[in-house]
């Protein structure tokens, strides 16, 4: 059969392949810890699903507008301007999707090119090199540096803008490092956006999950980048609702109607009772729950970076947001595939290779710590255990 010749610039997201491979271990009786998935485990808190059989109950299972039911958009703009500090969004900048991802789709069609540029951070989240190439743009990688803490160095930033560049991808704090961009970061990456007349996409999806003295800052407090800015966000990282597929974008009105017009030909719209569910999930009523699950992640991200740098040949550095580590493992003599195979298939720990991010990537591997700390503990002792055990051979 033939397939088209677009499918193959489309990348794909490894997470999922690597927990198909540890799933077919365990069915082989394998005991595997999983810290592939970035997904909390918590479950989603009580109230948001009690909102959402209330919403079914009232009837709210029918089809919605293709941007999103106004009171939820209303109520995203509302949670915007709140916990970014700033009164600048209304309803019509909204659009709600199914998952955060097809805002990146839909924001790139919406305003990018074949042909044109579009500068991402590497390593980073494998669907923005993916989107980039499907839409024919040219991909231009961005290197994040573990010496300034996997931030990029503006200087370079600024190297690898060109005439054809239309946008570039921020993303903080950042997956799959944990990362986060200071404010001088951004001043200097609006500086840039302005000056070249760029589009930004803005992955805030960690926003809400930071830690120590960090608190989260957006690239749009300077003045002129709402107007050039698409700001993504969603509900399953900071409330657990990744099963309920709900995200959503903030963007100039112009785009909103293209992202909404795409929606419309590619899904209709997303579920209005889980868009229900979402109000509340946004309202002050989740903020004490959503707090918890940041104070827990903070005690198994202490857990997980002292355990990783007790190990021989592995430093990792001590994230600020997000819940990932990206250790070092150049010192075990291992490529990041090798150290992914070995930590699965010796040790039983499920992770992803660096290069799953990209290729600079390279020499690092990828664990989520949304797990509990007492698999964390089971799965960092299995790898301890497994590398002594390989020393001595």
């Amino acid at each position: 059969m033939h397939i088209a010749n677009r499918i193959s610039r489309l990348g794909t997201e490894t997470a999922f392949e690597v927990l198909v491979r540890a799933r077919a271990l365990e069915a082989q009786g394998r005991s595997i810890v999983h810290l592939e998935i970035g997904e909390p485990d918590f479950d989603t808190p009580h109230n948001i699903i009690e909102a959402a059989k209330t919403a079914l109950d009232n009837g709210f299972t029918h089809y919605g507008p293709s941007n999103g039911l106004i009171q939820a958009r209303e109520a995203i703009a509302t949670y915007i301007n709140r916990t970014r500090g700033m009164n600048i969004y209304n309803a019509n900048e909204i659009v709600i999707t199914p998952g955060a991802k097809p805002i990146m789709f839909y924001g790139m069609m919406a305003v990018v090119d074949e042909g044109d540029e579009v500068i991402y951070p590497n390593p980073g989240f494998p669907i923005y090199e993916s989107m980039i190439n499907f839409l024919g743009a040219t991909p231009i990688a961005l290197p994040l540096k573990e010496e300034k803490q996997f931030r990029f160095d503006i200087a370079d930033l600024e190297a690898r803008i060109t005439k054809k560049t239309r946008m570039m991808i921020i993303n903080s704090p950042q997956n799959p490092t944990g990362g986060i961009l200071t404010h001088e970061d951004l001043r200097a990456i609006a500086d840039l956006a302005i000056k070249h007349d760029i589009i930004v996409l803005a992955d805030e999806i960690y926003s809400q999950i930071t830690y120590d003295d960090f608190k989260h800052e957006t690239i749009l407090q300077f003045e002129g980048m709402k107007e050039r800015t698409i700001l993504l966000d969603g509900f399953s990282k900071t409330f657990a609702m990744t099963g309920w597929r709900m995200g959503y974008g903030a963007m100039p009105e112009e785009i909103a109607k293209v992202v909404s017009k795409l929606q419309t030909n590619c899904t209709s719209c997303t579920s209005s009772f889980s868009q229900i569910a979402g109000i509340e999930a946004l309202s002050t009523n989740t903020d004490a729950m959503a707090h918890e699950f940041v104070d827990k992640f903070k005690l198994r991200r202490d857990v997980i970076v002292a355990r990783l740098n007790d190990m021989p040949g592995v430093r990792c550095h001590s994230p600020k947001g997000a819940f990932y580590v990206f250790p070092n493992i150049e010192g075990t003599g291992m490529t990041s595939q090798q150290f992914a195979d070995f930590s699965l298939y010796d040790a039983g720990v499920a992770c992803l290779s660096g290069t799953a991010f990209g290729s600079v990537g390279e020499g690092f591997v990828r664990f989520s710590y949304a797990n509990s700390v007492e698999n964390i503990e089971e799965g960092m002792n299995r790898i301890k255990d497994a590398l002594e055990l390989r020393a001595k051979k």
